[in-house]
């Protein structure tokens, strides 16, 4: 392959890897209408000069990089099929979801989505529609192993914000690593398909809520804090549930 499109490809994959506008889930709905405004909450910083400054380079790259692409690409694709398209990516996730609720004894939730999985990739034709939610009602049980680690008891230790890809913390940060070695793509696929696959999920993604980001931090006093408290108490929501 060509160095300088694999080049290419590597950069869009690093923007478009800006996660910090939403929850773990691709379906998981923006952070405010998620939680809405945070309450006070205990937040271990020891890092905040070094989690403001990249904040406020991740907001950049949001900015000048991802949302002027999303844009562009909401232009050429009609919602409907870039709907679809999410809720395909949403499909591709079930190894995540299925594994995380059966580490934390949810077995109701692992058959719910081992259900929705075995429906929407045939029914729903690979996940591009989603009948399990439509005809049988089934919701996502969303799960991952920064919840499982929270389930068992493990603290969010300290806060840290990564360069591109946002808010987190250490329990999550491990958690993140191990969701991706869930995921059996991580060895069918060559590194670069992988790259430029999660970078039009994210285009992909942003571009059906451009303009969300921005309500929410033009509400904010302090965006940094704001961001913070937010997700810390939206991952203890989401490990309580």
């Amino acid at each position: 392959m060509n160095k300088r499109l694999l080049f290419f490809i590597f950069l869009v994959a690093i923007f478009m890897n800006i996660s910090f506008l939403y929850a773990a889930s691709e379906e998981t709905t923006f952070l405010e209408e998620e939680i809405g405004p945070p309450e006070k909450v205990i937040v271990n910083d020891p890092l905040e000069p070094y989690n403001r400054a990249i904040t406020a380079f991740n907001d950049r790259a949001y900015f000048y990089a991802l949302k002027p692409t999303a844009k562009g690409y909401a232009k050429i694709v009609p919602e409907v099929i870039r709907r679809s398209i999410d809720r395909c990516f949403n499909n591709i996730g079930f190894p995540i979801r299925f594994v995380n609720n059966i580490l934390q004894l949810k077995f109701k939730g692992a058959g719910v989505e081992l259900a929705r999985f075995v429906i929407n990739s045939t029914i729903g034709i690979a996940g591009f529609t989603d009948p399990a939610r439509k005809w049988f009602h089934l919701e996502p049980r969303n799960e991952d192993f920064g919840q499982t680690l929270g389930y068992y008891h493990m603290g969010s230790v300290f806060y840290i914000v990564w360069p591109f890809i946002g808010p987190s913390n250490l329990r999550d940060t491990i958690g993140k690593a191990a969701d991706i070695f869930t995921q059996p793509a991580t060895y069918l696929l060559d590194w670069w398909i992988l790259l430029a696959a999660r970078a039009f999920q994210k285009i992909n993604y942003t571009s059906l809520h451009i303009g969300e980001y921005e309500s929410m931090k033009k509400a904010a006093v302090d965006y940094y804090i704001f961001i913070r408290d937010a997700y810390e108490q939206m991952r203890i929501k989401e490990i309580k549930e």
